[in-house]
Protein backbone atom coordinates (compact mmCIF):
# COMPACT_ATOMS: atom_id res chain seq x y z
CA UNK A 1 0.00 0.00 0.00
CA UNK A 2 2.86 1.87 1.01
CA UNK A 3 4.30 3.22 -2.58
CA UNK A 4 0.76 2.96 -4.01
CA UNK A 5 -0.32 5.83 -1.98
CA UNK A 6 2.71 8.08 -3.32
CA UNK A 7 1.81 7.79 -6.62
CA UNK A 8 -1.71 8.76 -6.47
CA UNK A 9 -0.21 12.54 -6.59
CA UNK A 10 1.40 11.82 -10.12
CA UNK A 11 -1.87 12.20 -11.97
CA UNK A 12 -0.34 14.30 -15.07
CA UNK A 13 -0.18 13.88 -18.63
CA UNK A 14 2.67 11.45 -18.43
CA UNK A 15 0.74 9.47 -15.57
CA UNK A 16 -1.90 9.09 -17.67
CA UNK A 17 -0.12 7.85 -21.11
CA UNK A 18 1.58 5.66 -18.91
CA UNK A 19 -1.44 4.13 -17.68
CA UNK A 20 -3.26 3.88 -21.34
CA UNK A 21 0.19 2.40 -22.61
CA UNK A 22 -0.25 -0.55 -20.11
CA UNK A 23 -1.21 -3.98 -21.15
CA UNK A 24 -4.84 -4.31 -21.08
CA UNK A 25 -4.69 -8.07 -21.43
CA UNK A 26 -2.78 -8.99 -18.21
CA UNK A 27 -5.77 -11.02 -16.24
CA UNK A 28 -4.82 -9.62 -12.96
CA UNK A 29 -5.10 -6.06 -14.09
CA UNK A 30 -9.20 -7.24 -15.25
CA UNK A 31 -11.82 -7.10 -12.72
CA UNK A 32 -14.20 -10.33 -12.29
CA UNK A 33 -17.78 -9.76 -13.18
CA UNK A 34 -18.58 -9.53 -9.95
CA UNK A 35 -17.80 -9.89 -5.89
CA UNK A 36 -18.21 -13.13 -4.03
CA UNK A 37 -21.30 -13.52 -1.60
CA UNK A 38 -20.62 -12.36 2.32
CA UNK A 39 -23.92 -12.77 3.64
CA UNK A 40 -24.37 -16.68 4.60
CA UNK A 41 -25.88 -18.08 7.50
CA UNK A 42 -23.02 -19.68 8.37
CA UNK A 43 -19.59 -19.32 8.41
CA UNK A 44 -18.57 -22.90 7.56
CA UNK A 45 -20.91 -22.07 4.65
CA UNK A 46 -18.75 -18.50 4.04
CA UNK A 47 -15.59 -20.52 3.95
CA UNK A 48 -16.26 -22.93 1.56
CA UNK A 49 -18.58 -20.69 -0.86
CA UNK A 50 -15.38 -18.45 -0.87
CA UNK A 51 -12.90 -20.42 -1.54
CA UNK A 52 -14.90 -22.03 -4.38
CA UNK A 53 -15.17 -18.58 -5.98
CA UNK A 54 -11.36 -17.95 -5.05
CA UNK A 55 -10.91 -20.72 -7.29
CA UNK A 56 -12.63 -20.14 -10.20
CA UNK A 57 -11.60 -16.41 -10.34
CA UNK A 58 -7.80 -16.17 -8.77
CA UNK A 59 -4.95 -15.69 -10.87
CA UNK A 60 -2.71 -18.49 -8.64
CA UNK A 61 1.03 -17.26 -8.35
CA UNK A 62 2.06 -21.18 -7.76
CA UNK A 63 1.25 -24.42 -8.65
CA UNK A 64 0.13 -24.78 -4.95
CA UNK A 65 -3.40 -23.97 -5.54
CA UNK A 66 -4.91 -24.85 -2.07
CA UNK A 67 -1.48 -23.08 -0.46
CA UNK A 68 -3.05 -20.24 -1.86
CA UNK A 69 -6.54 -20.77 -1.64
CA UNK A 70 -5.91 -21.36 2.65
CA UNK A 71 -3.97 -18.10 2.54
CA UNK A 72 -6.15 -16.26 1.02
CA UNK A 73 -9.77 -17.33 1.85
CA UNK A 74 -11.56 -16.43 5.34
CA UNK A 75 -10.54 -19.04 8.05
CA UNK A 76 -12.01 -20.63 11.44
CA UNK A 77 -9.72 -21.81 14.54
CA UNK A 78 -11.62 -23.20 17.67
CA UNK A 79 -9.34 -23.88 20.86
CA UNK A 80 -9.16 -27.12 22.29
CA UNK A 81 -9.27 -25.52 25.53
CA UNK A 82 -12.31 -22.90 25.07
CA UNK A 83 -12.45 -19.76 27.24
CA UNK A 84 -16.24 -18.84 25.82
CA UNK A 85 -14.79 -15.53 24.09
CA UNK A 86 -14.05 -14.82 20.45
CA UNK A 87 -12.18 -12.44 18.02
CA UNK A 88 -13.18 -11.62 14.21
CA UNK A 89 -10.08 -10.25 12.71
CA UNK A 90 -10.45 -8.03 9.69
CA UNK A 91 -7.32 -7.48 7.38
CA UNK A 92 -6.23 -4.29 5.37
CA UNK A 93 -6.10 -2.64 2.13
CA UNK A 94 -3.97 -5.10 -0.56
CA UNK A 95 -3.92 -8.04 2.08
CA UNK A 96 -5.80 -10.68 3.00
CA UNK A 97 -6.48 -13.25 5.75
CA UNK A 98 -2.76 -14.68 5.94
CA UNK A 99 -1.83 -10.83 7.74
CA UNK A 100 -3.62 -12.63 11.06
CA UNK A 101 -2.36 -16.23 11.10
CA UNK A 102 -0.11 -15.86 14.00
CA UNK A 103 -1.85 -13.41 15.67
CA UNK A 104 -4.93 -16.10 15.51
CA UNK A 105 -2.79 -18.82 16.12
CA UNK A 106 -1.94 -16.66 19.41
CA UNK A 107 -5.19 -16.22 20.51
CA UNK A 108 -6.51 -20.09 19.84
CA UNK A 109 -3.96 -21.16 21.84
CA UNK A 110 -5.29 -18.79 25.01
CA UNK A 111 -8.72 -20.12 24.40
CA UNK A 112 -10.57 -18.06 21.67
CA UNK A 113 -12.91 -18.73 19.07
CA UNK A 114 -10.79 -16.53 16.10
CA UNK A 115 -12.61 -16.18 13.06
CA UNK A 116 -10.81 -14.00 9.66
CA UNK A 117 -12.94 -12.62 7.17
CA UNK A 118 -11.85 -11.66 3.39
CA UNK A 119 -13.07 -7.80 2.56
CA UNK A 120 -14.31 -7.77 -0.66
CA UNK A 121 -12.01 -7.12 -3.84
CA UNK A 122 -8.83 -9.25 -1.95
CA UNK A 123 -7.88 -12.89 -2.37
CA UNK A 124 -8.37 -12.83 -6.36
CA UNK A 125 -6.93 -10.54 -8.46
CA UNK A 126 -6.04 -7.41 -7.84
CA UNK A 127 -8.60 -6.02 -10.77
CA UNK A 128 -10.89 -7.24 -8.46
CA UNK A 129 -10.10 -4.05 -6.01
CA UNK A 130 -12.27 -1.90 -8.63
CA UNK A 131 -15.08 -3.38 -7.67
CA UNK A 132 -16.12 -3.09 -3.69
CA UNK A 133 -17.51 0.23 -2.10
CA UNK A 134 -17.39 1.19 1.09
CA UNK A 135 -20.71 -0.82 2.22
CA UNK A 136 -19.41 -3.73 1.03
CA UNK A 137 -16.82 -3.83 3.52
CA UNK A 138 -18.65 -2.28 6.22
CA UNK A 139 -21.38 -4.85 5.54
CA UNK A 140 -19.02 -7.97 5.32
CA UNK A 141 -17.95 -6.66 9.12
CA UNK A 142 -21.16 -6.24 10.37
CA UNK A 143 -22.75 -9.60 8.98
CA UNK A 144 -19.69 -11.28 10.42
CA UNK A 145 -19.81 -9.49 13.79
CA UNK A 146 -23.74 -10.64 13.99
CA UNK A 147 -23.00 -14.02 12.93
CA UNK A 148 -20.12 -14.03 15.77
CA UNK A 149 -21.98 -12.51 18.52
CA UNK A 150 -24.38 -15.94 19.40
CA UNK A 151 -21.15 -18.06 19.61
CA UNK A 152 -19.16 -15.96 22.33
CA UNK A 153 -19.85 -15.01 25.77
CA UNK A 154 -17.60 -11.47 24.75
CA UNK A 155 -16.94 -11.11 21.07
CA UNK A 156 -13.63 -8.83 20.06
CA UNK A 157 -12.76 -7.38 17.08
CA UNK A 158 -9.58 -6.74 15.66
CA UNK A 159 -7.94 -5.36 12.41
CA UNK A 160 -4.94 -4.37 10.74
CA UNK A 161 -4.53 -0.48 8.83
CA UNK A 162 -7.83 -0.48 7.29
CA UNK A 163 -9.37 -2.75 8.65
CA UNK A 164 -9.07 -1.41 11.97
CA UNK A 165 -10.68 1.75 10.35
CA UNK A 166 -13.42 -0.52 10.39
CA UNK A 167 -13.53 -2.74 13.22
CA UNK A 168 -13.33 0.61 15.49
CA UNK A 169 -16.09 2.19 13.74
CA UNK A 170 -18.26 -0.94 14.13
CA UNK A 171 -17.38 -1.14 18.33
CA UNK A 172 -17.88 2.72 18.77
CA UNK A 173 -21.20 2.03 17.26
CA UNK A 174 -22.00 -0.96 18.56
CA UNK A 175 -22.16 -1.36 22.25
CA UNK A 176 -21.89 -4.88 22.37
CA UNK A 177 -18.54 -5.39 21.84
CA UNK A 178 -15.81 -6.15 24.09
CA UNK A 179 -12.96 -4.37 23.20
CA UNK A 180 -10.40 -3.39 19.84
CA UNK A 181 -7.24 -5.31 18.99
CA UNK A 182 -5.79 -2.23 16.53
CA UNK A 183 -2.29 -2.70 14.34
CA UNK A 184 -1.23 -0.35 12.42
CA UNK A 185 -4.53 1.47 12.45
CA UNK A 186 -4.76 3.74 9.25
CA UNK A 187 -7.32 6.36 10.92
CA UNK A 188 -5.28 9.02 8.94
CA UNK A 189 -3.02 8.62 5.77
CA UNK A 190 0.86 9.74 6.02
CA UNK A 191 0.29 11.44 2.84
CA UNK A 192 -2.84 14.16 2.30
CA UNK A 193 -2.88 13.34 -1.52
CA UNK A 194 -4.55 9.84 -0.79
CA UNK A 195 -7.88 12.14 -0.12
CA UNK A 196 -8.23 12.69 -4.07
CA UNK A 197 -8.40 9.04 -5.35
CA UNK A 198 -12.07 9.13 -5.63
CA UNK A 199 -11.18 12.19 -7.82
CA UNK A 200 -8.42 10.78 -9.66
CA UNK A 201 -10.33 7.64 -10.54
CA UNK A 202 -12.32 9.02 -13.06
CA UNK A 203 -8.80 9.95 -14.62
CA UNK A 204 -6.86 6.98 -14.30
CA UNK A 205 -7.88 3.45 -12.79
CA UNK A 206 -4.08 2.38 -11.48
CA UNK A 207 -2.45 4.19 -8.54
CA UNK A 208 0.38 1.59 -9.11
CA UNK A 209 0.88 -1.12 -11.01
CA UNK A 210 3.77 -3.56 -10.37
CA UNK A 211 3.54 -7.41 -11.09
CA UNK A 212 1.81 -9.26 -9.49
CA UNK A 213 4.01 -12.48 -7.73
CA UNK A 214 2.82 -12.39 -3.88
CA UNK A 215 0.50 -15.03 -3.27
CA UNK A 216 -0.43 -13.45 0.07
CA UNK A 217 -1.17 -9.50 -0.96
CA UNK A 218 -1.26 -7.52 -3.60
CA UNK A 219 1.42 -5.55 -5.00
CA UNK A 220 -0.61 -3.51 -7.84
CA UNK A 221 -3.54 -1.00 -6.20
CA UNK A 222 -6.62 0.61 -8.23
CA UNK A 223 -7.44 4.31 -7.58
CA UNK A 224 -10.44 2.93 -6.35
CA UNK A 225 -9.00 0.78 -3.56
CA UNK A 226 -6.99 3.98 -2.72
CA UNK A 227 -10.75 5.83 -2.64
CA UNK A 228 -12.32 3.37 -0.50
CA UNK A 229 -9.84 3.07 2.16
CA UNK A 230 -10.11 6.90 1.55
CA UNK A 231 -13.94 6.13 2.64
CA UNK A 232 -12.78 4.11 5.59
CA UNK A 233 -10.82 7.21 7.37
CA UNK A 234 -13.82 9.35 6.92
CA UNK A 235 -15.75 7.41 8.59
CA UNK A 236 -13.73 6.85 11.45
CA UNK A 237 -12.40 10.20 11.82
CA UNK A 238 -16.35 10.80 12.25
CA UNK A 239 -17.10 8.41 14.57
CA UNK A 240 -14.11 9.50 16.63
CA UNK A 241 -14.87 12.93 16.91
CA UNK A 242 -15.47 14.44 19.76
CA UNK A 243 -15.88 10.97 21.78
CA UNK A 244 -14.33 8.63 24.50
CA UNK A 245 -14.12 4.83 24.28
CA UNK A 246 -14.43 3.66 27.25
CA UNK A 247 -14.02 -0.60 26.23
CA UNK A 248 -10.24 -1.95 26.49
CA UNK A 249 -7.86 -1.02 23.24
CA UNK A 250 -4.88 -2.92 22.56
CA UNK A 251 -2.99 -0.68 19.60
CA UNK A 252 0.45 -1.47 18.24
CA UNK A 253 2.22 1.56 15.93
CA UNK A 254 5.42 1.67 14.25
CA UNK A 255 7.83 4.62 14.80
CA UNK A 256 8.59 3.99 11.35
CA UNK A 257 5.57 3.58 9.52
CA UNK A 258 5.49 5.74 6.65
CA UNK A 259 1.63 4.38 5.25
CA UNK A 260 0.07 6.10 8.38
CA UNK A 261 0.08 9.20 10.42
CA UNK A 262 1.00 7.70 13.92
CA UNK A 263 0.83 11.16 15.48
CA UNK A 264 -3.41 10.56 14.86
CA UNK A 265 -3.99 7.67 16.46
CA UNK A 266 -1.48 7.68 19.40
CA UNK A 267 -3.28 10.66 20.19
CA UNK A 268 -6.59 9.16 20.08
CA UNK A 269 -5.36 6.78 22.32
CA UNK A 270 -4.33 9.11 24.76
CA UNK A 271 -7.15 11.32 24.85
CA UNK A 272 -9.78 9.13 23.87
CA UNK A 273 -9.42 5.43 24.65
CA UNK A 274 -9.81 5.78 28.63
CA UNK A 275 -10.11 2.61 29.43
CA UNK A 276 -7.59 1.64 32.70
CA UNK A 277 -6.48 -2.18 30.69
CA UNK A 278 -5.54 -0.23 27.47
CA UNK A 279 -1.82 -1.29 26.19
CA UNK A 280 0.01 0.76 23.60
CA UNK A 281 2.85 -0.89 22.11
CA UNK A 282 5.28 1.46 20.18
CA UNK A 283 8.06 0.27 18.61
CA UNK A 284 10.45 3.49 17.85
CA UNK A 285 13.11 5.32 19.20
CA UNK A 286 10.89 8.36 20.69
CA UNK A 287 9.69 7.74 24.39
CA UNK A 288 6.01 8.80 23.57
CA UNK A 289 5.79 10.01 27.86
CA UNK A 290 2.19 8.21 27.21
CA UNK A 291 0.45 5.91 29.76
CA UNK A 292 -0.26 2.43 29.63
CA UNK A 293 3.09 2.32 26.66
CA UNK A 294 5.28 -0.17 26.09
CA UNK A 295 8.14 0.48 24.34
CA UNK A 296 10.83 -1.43 21.99
CA UNK A 297 13.63 -0.28 20.24
CA UNK A 298 13.58 -0.98 16.81
CA UNK A 299 17.57 -0.02 15.72
CA UNK A 300 18.75 -3.33 16.05
CA UNK A 301 21.55 -4.36 14.48
CA UNK A 302 22.09 -7.10 15.22
CA UNK A 303 19.14 -8.47 13.01
CA UNK A 304 20.37 -5.90 10.60
CA UNK A 305 17.16 -3.98 11.12
CA UNK A 306 16.65 -0.20 10.25
CA UNK A 307 13.23 0.55 11.73
CA UNK A 308 9.99 -0.81 12.01
CA UNK A 309 7.35 -0.81 9.28
CA UNK A 310 3.83 -1.25 8.58
CA UNK A 311 3.28 -5.08 8.15
CA UNK A 312 6.14 -5.98 10.15
CA UNK A 313 3.96 -5.91 13.51
CA UNK A 314 2.03 -9.18 12.82
CA UNK A 315 4.11 -11.72 11.28
CA UNK A 316 6.78 -13.90 13.87
CA UNK A 317 9.78 -14.00 13.61
CA UNK A 318 8.93 -18.12 12.60
CA UNK A 319 6.57 -17.28 10.47
CA UNK A 320 7.73 -19.31 7.05
CA UNK A 321 6.57 -16.33 4.29
CA UNK A 322 7.81 -13.61 6.42
CA UNK A 323 9.67 -14.19 9.82
CA UNK A 324 13.13 -13.97 10.01
CA UNK A 325 13.79 -16.69 7.20
CA UNK A 326 11.39 -15.29 4.99
CA UNK A 327 10.70 -16.93 2.22
CA UNK A 328 9.14 -14.20 1.04
CA UNK A 329 11.51 -10.90 0.48
CA UNK A 330 9.82 -7.68 -0.49
CA UNK A 331 12.59 -5.52 -2.65
CA UNK A 332 10.09 -2.80 -3.82
CA UNK A 333 11.02 -0.59 -0.67
CA UNK A 334 11.44 2.85 -2.62
CA UNK A 335 14.96 2.32 -3.06
CA UNK A 336 16.91 3.12 -6.73
CA UNK A 337 16.37 0.04 -8.99
CA UNK A 338 20.03 -1.16 -8.38
CA UNK A 339 19.10 -1.41 -5.09
CA UNK A 340 16.57 -3.27 -5.79
CA UNK A 341 17.71 -5.34 -8.45
CA UNK A 342 20.29 -6.33 -5.73
CA UNK A 343 17.99 -7.32 -3.11
CA UNK A 344 16.12 -9.31 -5.68
CA UNK A 345 19.20 -11.53 -6.61
CA UNK A 346 19.69 -11.96 -2.98
CA UNK A 347 22.12 -8.92 -2.03
CA UNK A 348 22.94 -8.52 1.70
CA UNK A 349 20.20 -6.96 2.94
CA UNK A 350 19.07 -4.72 5.99
CA UNK A 351 15.58 -4.12 6.93
CA UNK A 352 13.13 -1.07 7.38
CA UNK A 353 10.00 0.60 6.29
CA UNK A 354 9.33 1.69 3.23
CA UNK A 355 11.00 4.64 2.00
CA UNK A 356 13.87 4.66 4.52
CA UNK A 357 17.47 5.19 3.29
CA UNK A 358 20.91 4.59 5.19
CA UNK A 359 24.00 4.94 3.25
CA UNK A 360 25.71 1.85 1.97
CA UNK A 361 22.91 -0.56 3.04
CA UNK A 362 20.62 -2.38 0.64
CA UNK A 363 17.43 -2.30 2.63
CA UNK A 364 14.07 -4.84 1.73
CA UNK A 365 11.18 -4.40 3.73
CA UNK A 366 11.00 -5.54 7.57
CA UNK A 367 8.21 -7.77 7.36
CA UNK A 368 8.53 -9.60 10.78
CA UNK A 369 8.21 -7.76 14.78
CA UNK A 370 11.23 -8.95 16.62
CA UNK A 371 8.74 -8.50 19.64
CA UNK A 372 6.17 -10.70 18.75
CA UNK A 373 6.18 -12.70 21.68
CA UNK A 374 6.50 -9.99 24.15
CA UNK A 375 3.89 -7.97 22.02
CA UNK A 376 1.39 -10.97 22.33
CA UNK A 377 1.79 -11.47 26.19
CA UNK A 378 0.87 -7.79 26.56
CA UNK A 379 -2.30 -8.13 24.37
CA UNK A 380 -3.13 -10.98 26.50
CA UNK A 381 -2.88 -9.38 30.09
CA UNK A 382 -5.35 -6.73 28.73
CA UNK A 383 -7.34 -8.89 27.55
CA UNK A 384 -7.67 -10.42 30.91
CA UNK A 385 -8.46 -7.11 32.65
CA UNK A 386 -4.84 -7.83 34.50
CA UNK A 387 -2.83 -4.69 33.64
Amino acid sequence: MTSSFYRIALISAVALLTACSQSKTDPNYVASASLPSYSQDNFQQYINETKQWLSQHRIFKTDNIEKELQANAPFELIPENQNGDAVLLVHGLGDSPYSFMDVAQHLVAQGYLVRTILLPGHGSKVGDLMLPTLKDWQNVVSHHVALLKPKANKLWLGGYSTGANLVTSEALNDDGIEGLLLFSPAFKPESAVVKWAKAASYLMTWADRDPETNYTRYNSLPMNGAAVYYDTVKVVQHDLKNTTYNKPVFMMISEGDSVIDTQFPTSVFQKQFINNNNQLIWQGERDLSIEKTTRFSMYRPDLQIVNGSHMGLLFSPNNAEYGQQAAIRICNNGQSKEQEKACEQGADVWFSSYGSREEGKTLARLTYNPYFEQSMEKLDTMMKGQL
